[in-house]
């Protein structure tokens, strides 16, 4: 079955979609961006990824999109005529269509993507009994990363660096050692106490569905978890390394800078049991939201 596409009141297959030359998004990366992990045809975090697109819209100024109920109703039926179970569905609002100017355009109206694309989740079923490589990379993004708009120029090279050195992802830093984020993923650390530690909500990262969901489901099985930066030498000597994402949903980080994560420890270059445990948690509350299970 094709990919199919939403574009602005139209369904079509995604090889005939399309926006204007001048569209805002994609002249200045002027837009904002889900994607919603579908499972059985039902959204994990539905509600969550609608208010963080709703956020960024308020952030970029951008006025006038759908509204949540219209947005259901179209990534509804677009679910539907894609005749898929379990893939993503990808969201884009950009300001509009106008005469390229960096300054705002008065009386123009978003333009509204959706594609829907199938998306194997059981193949990281796999790589979360193995565990995933990442190499530590200076984190060269624009200063906003708690919003997720279309600027992914930065995260693009990031990603493509590690993929260049065999890994799966990006361990972003800053210039004094302190570990943001991933290319396309949050990241964290167990503590040598056992505590979950990530970087706090800030400008440096995304606000990731998944990062808060895992969070949420950590303390309420009892996990001590603690929003603090972490530097790469912290994270070169911790018992564990992970990621969250929306695609992930949880991986085992076995490897940094070709370095095995955990030395000393009986799981060293395996995944722990700390991430173990959380990964178990996460696949329950998929099961509980969409009923699907691994």
């Amino acid at each position: 079955m094709p990919a199919t596409a939403y574009v602005n009141g139209r369904y079509l297959p995604l090889a005939h979609a399309g926006l204007p030359v001048e569209d805002r998004g994609t002249q200045f990366a002027d837009a904002v961006y889900e994607v919603v992990a579908m499972f059985a045809g039902r959204p994990l975090d539905w509600a969550a990824h609608r208010w963080r697109l709703r956020r960024g819209l308020a952030a970029l100024f951008i006025e006038g999109a759908p509204s949540d109920a219209a947005l259901d109703a179209i990534a509804q039926t677009l679910w539907r005529r894609s005749h898929l179970a379990d893939g993503l569905l990808y969201i884009q609002v950009s300001r509009g269509t106008a005469r390229r100017d960096h300054g705002f355009p008065a009386g123009v109206r978003p333009n509204l993507v959706m594609t829907a694309r199938p998306f194997d989740f059981r193949q990281r079923l796999a790589q979360q009994q193995e565990g995933v490589a990442v190499v530590a990379l200076p984190d060269q993004r624009w200063k906003r990363c708690d919003l997720k708009t279309t600027g992914l120029l930065g995260a693009v090279l990031g990603k493509a660096e590690a993929r260049r050195l065999g890994a799966f992802e990006a361990m972003f830093h800053l210039e004094d050692g302190t570990v943001t984020e991933g290319a396309s993923t949050n990241l964290w650390m167990v503590a040598s106490s056992g505590t979950l530690v990530t970087h706090p909500l800030s400008a440096r990262i995304l606000p990731g569905i998944m990062r808060e969901t895992a969070m949420r489901l950590a303390r309420a099985a009892g996990m001590a978890v603690a929003e603090r930066p972490f530097t790469l030498d912290e994270a070169r000597t911790a018992p564990e390394l992970f990621l969250t994402s929306t695609t992930g949903p949880l991986l085992p980080i076995t490897r940094l800078d070709g370095a095995p994560v955990g030395t000393g420890t009986a799981h060293a270059g395996r995944p722990g049991p700390v991430a173990t445990r959380l990964a178990t948690l996460l696949w329950s509350e998929i099961a509980r939201q969409t009923g699907w299970r691994p």
